[in-house]
């Protein structure tokens, strides 16, 4: 008798568990040149770090990966990442850097930077809650970093021992377990080089994975995340690879002798161990400021997602690579209010429409949001899609941030 757990983000299965040089600015023309010598510094860095990237690839595809292995990961960090799609690694600049470009946390200077999210998915059945810290060193070059994930599925019906040996059902005997996942990251931030046009910063996070399903198994996992990112006076460029030199799960599995039982006789086989591997994955991006005015200014970001872990439902689909686009904006008022939108998630599905189930539309995830400073505290809020714009499965995520500032220094 075998069950599954399934969830939106990622499956798991077993047999009881489905197992310097100058800008120049023309100013008739408002147009700003650069040197040639000078956009070849700038893109100098995220060069070597997909060179990086490339040279360790061809030494880890002979290993075999599992498609959406440790997807719990990819779901996002922040209300504000929410919103805007998850088009993020550019102009994140806050404690979820550690979440989404390690890089980023350098642009915490001055205070300890504190982030903390929850949110319901699917009616309450699954919870994610996320805390991040940032901690900047005393000359203000670089930054450590703490963050913690969890996402998972509570009250999990068991029912193994629902039918009795003389074949009749017992209710009595089910029990409920949980499944969770958890993610602890690690990360150090450097600000390698400051010009009059630019910034260069690295980061990176070592992280650990534990998940668990019930008293029937559990796993621990190890990788590493490397990003970088430049910083203009308008402009932004980053690029992140994560599990760099893949990140591997070693699943353990525990079953009393009652449940070996159970599982023998229904004929189902008994797992002992297992490692799954996940491939892989850049994230470019790009972020440009516009200035509508001295009050409202404008952000306007784009990431590109590529994976190597085989082909999959998205716009861009390969058996080498495929490619996930995300885009997302941001209006900035007084530096006070924010107001938000973003969209991802692009694939194909069946046409709601189509009764004989032969009609293929593409679909996507928008998303909502706004959020307002009150002097030391950020409150951001998303209105997110789970599924595609004709579904009505909606989530609305809060998330918070405060500048933990010391009494004596306000």
């Amino acid at each position: 008798m075998a069950f599954y757990v399934a969830k939106r983000f990622y499956s798991c299965k077993f047999e009881i568990i489905q197992r310097n040089p100058k800008m120049i600015t023309i100013k008739s023309r408002s147009i700003n040149f650069f040197y040639k010598k000078s956009l070849s510094k700038c893109f100098k860095f995220l060069v070597v770090l997909i060179f990086i990237f490339l040279l360790t690839f061809p030494f880890i595809t002979k290993a075999q990966f599992r498609t959406y292995s440790n997807e719990f990961l990819n779901i996002g960090a922040g209300a504000r990442g929410l919103a805007m799609g998850n088009a993020q690694i550019a102009s994140v600049d806050d404690a979820t850097s550690g979440y989404w470009n390690p890089a980023g946390l350098t642009e915490v200077k001055d205070h300890p930077n504190l982030a903390l999210m929850h949110a319901d998915y699917f009616a309450g059945i699954a919870k994610y809650d996320f805390a991040a810290l940032a901690i900047p060193t005393k000359d203000k070059k670089s930054t450590l970093g703490f963050s913690l994930l969890r996402f998972a599925v509570d009250d999990i019906p068991n029912t193994l021992f629902l039918v009795e040996p003389d074949g009749s059902l017992n209710y009595n005997n089910i029990q409920s377990f949980s499944s969770a996942d958890y993610a602890f990251l690690f990360s150090y931030a450097q600000e390698l080089k400051k010009t009059n046009d630019y910034t260069l910063n690295i980061g990176g996070n070592t992280k650990v994975i534990y998940r668990k399903v019930g008293s029937f198994a559990n796993a621990w996992g190890f990788g590493v995340d490397l990003g970088v990112n430049m910083i203009g006076k308008k402009w932004r460029l980053a690029a992140v690879a994560r599990d760099l030199t893949t990140t591997f799960n070693a699943w353990s599995f525990h079953f009393t002798e009652r449940e070996k039982q159970v599982l023998y006789l229904t004929n189902n086989d008994i797992p002992l161990k297992s490692t799954e591997l996940t491939s892989p994955r850049l994230v470019i991006g790009g972020n440009y400021k516009f200035d509508i005015n001295k009050s409202v200014k404008l952000s306007a970001e784009a990431n590109l997602d590529l994976t190597f872990d085989g082909k999959r439902n998205t716009i861009i689909s390969s058996k080498f690579t495929s490619i996930d686009p995300h885009l997302g904006v941001e209006a900035e008022i007084k530096k006070v209010f924010f107001v938000r939108a973003g969209i991802t998630n692009f694939q194909k599905a069946l046409a709601d429409a189509d009764t004989l189930n032969q009609k293929k539309v593409w679909i996507y995830q928008p998303s909502l949001g706004a959020g307002f400073k009150i002097k030391n505290v950020t409150i951001d809020y998303a209105f997110t899609n789970l599924a595609n714009q004709s579904s009505p499965l909606y989530t609305h995520v809060f998330s918070l941030k405060f500048n933990l500032i010391k009494k004596n220094e306000k």
